[in-house]
């Protein structure tokens, strides 16, 4: 299973607030036929599934806002796959508390 952070940023929009943007980009996310798990964060998304699966709902998600009349897309992707053991979004963070002593 991977776990993907995505960064979707329209360019070329008229205006510097861009939820209206994120809004719909999520909405893709929510109608994934794809068996994903995901988390918005403030200033990203954490996808985790099948990396083919997550890679297939991140470009529609980049698309969106060329639908939505944005002129140019920037989209950051940063995977993390780990091959020897199953690792989870929720795994991560009960690793991470358990050394803190939570």
């Amino acid at each position: 299973m991977a776990i993907v952070e995505v960064t979707i940023v329209p360019i070329g929009t008229g205006s510097p607030g861009v939820s209206e943007y994120v809004a719909d980009v999520h909405r893709i996310l929510e109608q994934a036929a794809e068996p994903v798990s995901y988390q918005m964060t403030p200033m990203s998304t954490i996808i985790e599934g099948d990396l083919d699966d997550i890679l297939a709902v991140i470009r529609r998600m980049h698309e969106r806002p060329f639908e939505k009349g944005a002129l140019r897309v920037s989209t950051s992707i940063k995977i993390d796959e780990r091959r020897d053991k199953a690792a989870s979004m929720k795994q991560k963070l009960e690793s991470v508390n358990e050394k803190l002593g939570g």
